[in-house]
């Protein structure tokens, strides 16, 4: 494997680690239809306020999401239509391989730990 190739590899695999954790992707599932303030995220996927604004903000270091403000209230979505093509496309390999994947032990549940 070259080093461009390496890199190209080790820069997807952050990219897929954003979406791995579930708090992360419920947030990314709920900005790509609508903007969201933080306070809406929390009644939308749970979980407490520091939990969620810390994800949100991890989302936006990454460039996955950006913000607008308006007062002193801040609205998120994505950041860029693709990433709501790549939730349709999971979604789709899910609907064919959901199965196996959930039954896969080489997966283990992120929540068992």
């Amino acid at each position: 494997m070259s080093m461009k190739t390496a890199v190209a590899v080790a820069t997807a695999a952050k990219l897929f680690r954003g979406f791995a954790d579930p708090t992360r992707l419920a947030i990314l599932l709920a900005l790509v239809d609508d903007e969201q303030r933080v306070k809406d995220l929390v009644e939308l996927i749970g979980g407490s306020q520091g939990n969620v604004s810390g994800h949100v903000a991890c989302l936006k270091e990454c460039g996955l999401i950006i913000d607008r403000h308006e007062g002193r209230q801040v609205f998120y979505r994505a950041a860029h239509p693709e990433i709501l093509d790549l939730l349709h496309s999971a979604e789709q390999l899910l609907a064919a391989s959901g199965e196996q994947i959930e039954l896969c032990p080489n997966y283990r549940d992120v929540n068992s730990t």
